[in-house]
């Protein structure tokens, strides 16, 4: 089954659960079954050969539903070890009548043993699920660390075992499983923090219950898909113009940063925009030229230089290798004051956090970790431990929409569901991408005219792009390699 792009809270699908008994008259069990059955189809899709498979079963419905994959993995003719981390005479209800039920086909229940977890050719991950609140048991943590030691690929239930449902943090010990197979709704925890490291490739099946378009079930989180790149970039019609496309202005390059304003003209070239003009000290117009004649340079000594160039731009960019001094403040202070769509980013943001404001809705803000933490005051630890909190209080402090970079990059805006983006890859930690995306976000917002779908369809690009130029390799990845890939990322 296809992917959702709606993420939910654990409370939000235990509600579904609860949904499916109650109104749609759905037994547990049945739904157990169904969990179950669905785990064998991707276990046997994702390993097609792995024959012999030990079953690691805890005491709630997760437990529940490894008893009934192991009942129908047996059934198939594989070879099943069940361990019970917890003992099967502590289950009750839905678990209760799996284990009796794998009991009355012949199955037993083996004591844990290091020795049994290598003999399997995959370990399923049947222990905690989605109700884990704190840090796991010792004894549960102990067996966790058993199934990292086997070294086996492991598939997770739901979600691996010691990772929190809602924001992705290993509460003490957490299961780095190779695959996920999540129920009934995606949970937000297999994308935020540590998740998308412990889950692995991630498969889902909606159990045949769907949510009601109710306020309850409102996600939490939606993913970016290729479908928002085509919805802010359409077909263009034949008869276009490079007047059609926008009038970008991007103003940055202090000493010694040329390349910073050449990487985010490049870009918003690349992505479509139909005149950039990088404003930009005196001495970096060489190096900006030199490297990409097809952006128009301007050389700006003081603020009085943007005047004209600001009332000509329809959307304006402003922070790649800006600086600090007195220049690039009276150049940001030009910027504020106008009433041009912007996209700000870098330094920009930096002299931002020091002046206290402003709030406005006018703009996209793409601040990294440590941008984010300076604009809230705050630690970019605090940030990162809980980056939806994060980009809630940046949208509620600065207004307009915000992208808050790093893995999983969030998207969020008054009124909006908060969006991430799950492509990209570490190769991408260097120099120069955050100009790259700059660039991106403005071309984009310069063609649709919609900072919402701008942002969306710039990071979804962006990160396409970085994995399209990672073909050969992450390590040794540079800017300018994913600038080069925006082109085909933007003809879908």
């Amino acid at each position: 089954m296809a992917l959702p792009v709606a993420l939910y809270s654990a409370a939000q699908v235990r509600a579904l659960d609860a949904y499916a008994l109650e109104r749609l008259g759905v037994p547990g069990y049945t739904l157990m079954k169904r969990a179950g059955e669905a785990a064998l189809r991707y276990l046997r899709t994702r390993w097609p050969r792995a024959h012999r498979i030990v079953v690691l079963c805890g005491g709630g419905n997760n437990g529940g539903d490894g008893y009934v994959l192991a009942r129908f993995a047996h059934a198939a003719g594989l070879a099943v070890t069940v361990m019970a981390v917890v003992p099967a005479g502590e289950l009750k209800g839905d678990a209760r009548q799996a284990f009796e039920d794998f009991s009355a086909s012949g199955g037993r229940v083996q004591p844990l043993s290091q020795e049994m977890l290598r003999t399997g050719d995959l370990i399923v991950d049947a222990m905690l699920g989605t109700g884990l609140r704190s840090a796991v048991r010792p004894e549960t943590a102990a067996v966790i660390r058993s199934v990292r030691a086997a070294g086996r690929p492991v598939l997770a239930l739901d979600m691996p075992s010691g990772l929190d449902s809602d924001s992705g943090a290993v509460l003490g010990e957490a299961v780095r499983a190779d695959a996920t197979v999540a129920f009934v709704g995606l949970k937000a925890g297999l994308y935020l923090g540590a998740g998308p490291e412990h889950a692995g490739t991630i498969f889902f099946d909606d159990l045949e219950v769907t949510a009601p378009d109710t306020a309850q079930f409102t996600p939490v989180l939606e993913r970016i898909t290729e479908a928002c790149v085509l919805e802010a970039l359409p077909r263009r019609p034949r008869a276009a113009h490079k007047g059609d496309f926008g009038r970008v202005l991007i103003v940055g390059g202090g000493h010694g940063m040329p390349g910073a304003v050449r990487l985010a003209g490049e870009a918003c070239l690349r992505v479509g925009a139909g005149l950039v003009t990088v404003a930009t000290l005196p001495e970096n117009l060489v190096a900006v030229v030199a490297g990409r004649p097809e952006l128009m340079c301007l050389p700006v000594s003081g603020p009085g230089d943007l005047r004209e160039p600001l009332q000509r731009a329809d959307v304006v960019a402003v922070g790649p290798g800006l600086g600090r001094d007195d220049w690039a403040r009276g150049l940001l202070e030009a910027v504020l004051a106008s009433d041009k769509p912007l996209v700000v980013d870098a330094d920009a943001l930096n002299l931002i956090a020091e002046a206290g404001g402003p709030r406005r809705g006018g703009w996209v803000l793409t601040p990294h970790p440590g941008e984010a933490a300076r604009l809230l005051g705050i630690d970019a630890g605090a940030v990162q431990r809980d980056r939806l909190g994060a980009l809630s209080a940046l949208v509620t402090r600065y207004g307009g929409t915000v992208t808050l970079k790093g893995a999983g990059t969030l998207v969020g805006a008054d009124s909006r569901v908060p969006a991430l983006c799950e492509r990209g890859n570490p190769g991408m930690a260097s120099a120069g991408m955050g100009d790259v995306l700059t660039g991106a976000t403005a071309g984009i917002l310069a063609q649709c005219g919609d900072a919402w779908l701008a942002a969306r369809a710039a990071v979804m690009v962006h990160a396409m792009a970085g994995d399209a130029a990672a073909r050969t390799g992450e390590r040794g990845l540079i800017a300018g390699d994913v600038a080069r890939e925006l082109q085909v990322c933007v003809n879908l």
